[in-house]
């Protein structure tokens, strides 16, 4: 009995080895992964005008939480940027959020917005933007603040793929799934 024991532990240990290793999930993702990927993203023009986006909030369980349509108005000059975000939810809800982007030559990027807690870094690599950073919910979502890893993907069309994944304590609580393209391209 002490045996089969023993053997179920062991089992159990690599099981949560191999599927919770370092290099064996979203989060470690590297902008390095994407160097070579085509087109490259480039912020001052993916990033501007009017852009239509549309998404899904997983909750912790796997199932959506919560569905999102909004309107996203980019400016620029040079290489610092204003990013509005204006969310409708499926439920009736909505929020806005400015993000204040600046870039440098390598392409590391800085950003600031009113529910940011502190800088989101993060960097351009070929076709991919990532970001990480804290952020706080509203009140009426738990007013937690949660730890972000964010990736934007250009897909060769020039619509951007955004995939999100927030943790609190480490443990993953919600992914956000979303698409973004120019307005024009919505109609």
């Amino acid at each position: 009995m002490k045996l089969i024991l023993i053997v179920l532990v062991v089992i159990l240990l690599l099981a949560v080895v191999v599927l919770w290793r370092p290099g064996n999930n979203f989060r470690a993702q590297k902008p390095a992964d994407y160097a070579d990927t085509l087109p490259g993203f480039d912020p001052q023009v993916h990033l501007n005008g009017p852009i239509e986006s549309e998404g899904v909030i997983y909750g912790p369980d796997g199932r959506v939480a919560s569905r999102f349509v909004a309107r996203m108005t980019g400016t620029w000059d040079g290489l610092n940027g204003t990013l509005r975000e204006e969310f409708t939810y499926a439920r009736g809800g909505q929020q806005v959020r400015e993000w204040a982007l600046s870039f440098d030559d390598t392409g590391a990027l800085t950003a600031t917005a009113p529910d940011i807690i502190g800088t989101a870094t993060g960097q351009l690599s070929g076709a991919t933007l990532s970001m990480r950073y804290k952020i706080k919910l509203e009140d009426d979502s738990g007013g937690h603040v949660l730890d972000v890893t964010d990736w934007l993907y250009l897909a060769p069309n020039g619509v951007i793929v955004n995939r999100s994944e927030m943790r609190k304590f480490g443990i993953k609580v919600a992914e956000l799934v979303a698409t973004m393209r120019p307005a024009e391209a919505a109609k």
